[in-house]
């Protein structure tokens, strides 16, 4: 498998890293609302404090035991962050009812992101302006009277001016030591519930590797003294310490390890982010399942941060886990079944290694800011109940019927992964064994009658919706779907615009191939033949259409003939071709 990389960007949208190498380092039934979260098993870990004790007092003295009592926490992502105001990413000014909402999902701890540039003076002095920093005090003061432990950064300042460190090392320094003083003199009254994070993601431009650990190094260390000289809470108070970029990969996490350990301090914590492998969590080179690659990144980034780190007594704490493209803004990036096998292995693994998460939420992953409602329940479930116990699932959450000809039985393979099947279910029907489907070992069948009968008199999509119950954890959705094989015709269109019309009849685009006439890759990524979802194309279900983005057709070849090749969940593909001359693309079936 190749090797990939992926470098920061800053945007609108939170763009989190990868997992892995970073291009310049290194090559039952469930109750979703007032979820109570249990932590951490007793690894090498101190047992936590129960939910509701953890809430109700001081912070644990323990160094490991507080890592476990802020399982799991929340990201008030694109918030205080945004640039260059609060709102300017599409989020509703933060509210007290946001944060009790937080609260009653039965989040331990919420991370408040803030990009601090866009609020100061110029130097020396750098002064922060004081109606903002007070706006920042409200918010956290919000969470701390909830009872929430608080992680408080410097979020992105870190590519706006932090990067540029190596040609302005001392200027930099001084602005970062004049933003610090002035935050930690404003929070040294807090309880110890809140957190300090001396960087998000940071980055340094132009610089190797060797002298980005340097650098950072000596953030981070600046970071600890100046904070600890400030005296009152914050002398004691736990700091959260990252590596270049968050990146987990083993060097970067073992510089970190030493920073920490030459710190002699018992009150550090050690942060990294999650996103996944990389083509699994963007839907790039054919990895559109979760798979033993990306089931392997993930046990081999978590088995490292136990070795590292929670072996040592070190607290480590995943500042943003999720996917990069799992939110409402790219919907079907990432197969829904596909990402709930994500979640629920993500928590397990954080489970069995002592690691605390702390999900990554713009407004569009998670909770809706304007509604106040679970954008995703199940997806929700998964993320939560992971981090207690075991869920079964499927080789897939979906399954075809054709509609035209007969129904035909359609099988799936169960994982109950430590759990018991106990049944499948039509709503609140248990569904018959033996008439409505069979179960053969973990190959479980569902039976023509069923499926015509679910189907009977339904259109395209989705016609029913089963459930798979095991013993524990969430039930493993089933949509059984009508579908006929699409069909996508003759269009013209521009670089600027091109969408296919068609009918998708009720089937699901999973990925795209792009090859030239020589069977050469076509699109910027020649790598791959299979292009990355969103940015290259996405299916447009509302309008029965697949659409071509600007950025890849301005990568085609002028003249030359492309061959798309559309894979669908149903098994189905459909090969198109399109040229580009100019700005004008053309399209046609075969």
């Amino acid at each position: 498998m190749k090797s990939f990389h992926r470098t920061a960007r800053p945007g609108k949208r939170r763009l989190g890293l990868l997992a892995g190498a970073v291009a310049t380092l290194v090559t039952a039934s469930f109750v979703v609302a007032g979820t109570a979260f249990a932590t951490h098993p007793a690894t090498t870990a101190a047992k936590p404090a129960s939910p509701s004790s953890a809430s109700a007092s001081a912070a644990p003295a323990n160094a490991l035991q507080f890592g476990a009592a802020i399982q799991p926490g929340w990201n008030l992502g694109n918030s205080l962050d945004a640039v260059p105001n609060e709102t300017a990413w599409g989020n509703p000014a933060t509210t007290k009812a946001l944060i009790d909402k937080v609260k009653s999902l039965g989040f331990r701890s919420i991370r408040i992101p803030v990009t601090w540039s866009n609020h100061q003076g110029s130097a020396p002095g750098y002064t922060v302006d004081p109606a903002y920093l007070t706006r920042v005090k409200q918010v956290v003061d919000w969470a701390l009277a909830d009872g929430l432990y608080v992680v408080l950064n410097v979020h992105h300042d870190s590519w706006q001016w932090i990067s540029s460190m190596p040609s302005n090392p001392n200027g930099v320094l001084a602005r970062f030591n004049a933003t610090w003083t002035q935050i930690a003199a404003e929070f040294k009254g807090e309880s110890n519930k809140l957190v300090l994070e001396s960087v998000n993601e940071p980055t340094f431009t132009g610089a190797s590797t060797q002298q980005i650990q340097t650098l950072l190094n000596e953030l981070n260390t600046d970071f600890v003294h100046l904070v600890r000289g400030t005296g009152g809470g914050n002398a004691t108070r736990y700091l959260l310490l990252p590596t270049p970029i968050d990146t987990p990969s083993k060097p970067l996490m073992d510089n970190l390890a030493a920073t920490i350990q030459s710190l002699h301090d018992t009150h550090l914590i050690a942060s990294v982010h999650y996103y996944g492998y990389w083509p699994f969590s963007v839907n790039v080179a054919d990895e559109t399942t979760f798979d033993s690659a990306t089931s392997k990144d993930m046990d081999t980034v978590f088995s490292l941060l136990h070795s590292d780190f929670i072996a040592h007594g070190i607290p480590v704490y995943v500042g943003e886990a999720g996917l990069l493209n799992e939110d409402d803004a790219q919907p079907g990036t990432i197969e829904h079944g596909e990402a709930m096998k994500y979640f629920e292995a993500l928590g397990q693994d954080a489970r069995a290694n002592g690691v605390t998460l702390s999900y990554w939420d713009d407004g569009a992953r998670i909770l809706n800011r304007n509604t106040m409602q679970l954008i995703d329940p199940s997806m929700f479930a998964a993320m939560t109940t992971s981090l207690t116990t075991n869920s079964g699932n499927a080789s897939s959450d979906m399954v075809f019927v054709p509609k035209y000809g007969q129904a035909t039985a359609q099988s799936l393979t169960l994982n109950p992964d430590g759990t018991t099947f106990e049944g499948l279910y039509d709503g609140s029907t248990k569904l018959v064994a033996g008439h409505d489907y069979t179960l053969s070992g973990n190959r479980l069948t569902l039976t023509a009658a069923l499926l015509a009968r679910l189907t009977q008199g339904h259109g395209y999509g989705v016609a029913a919706t089963l459930q798979a119950r095991f013993s524990t954890g969430v039930p493993w959705s089933i949509d059984v779907r009508m579908y006929a094989w699409p069909w996508l015709p003759a269009h013209t269109g521009s670089t600027n615009s091109f969408s296919i019309p068609g009918q998708l009849s009720g089937d699901v685009l999973s990925t795209m191939q792009a090859v030239y006439a020589n069977g050469s890759n076509a699109g910027s990524a020649t790598w791959t033949s299979y292009k990355q979802y969103s940015t290259d194309f996405s299916a447009d279900y509302a309008n029965n259409s697949i659409t071509l983005t600007p950025a890849f057709l301005n990568s085609l070849t002028d003249g030359a003939p492309v061959t798309l090749t559309f894979h669908l969940w149903s098994g189905a593909t459909v090969t198109y071709h399109v040229t580009r001359h100019g700005t004008t693309v053309t399209g046609a079936t075969d």
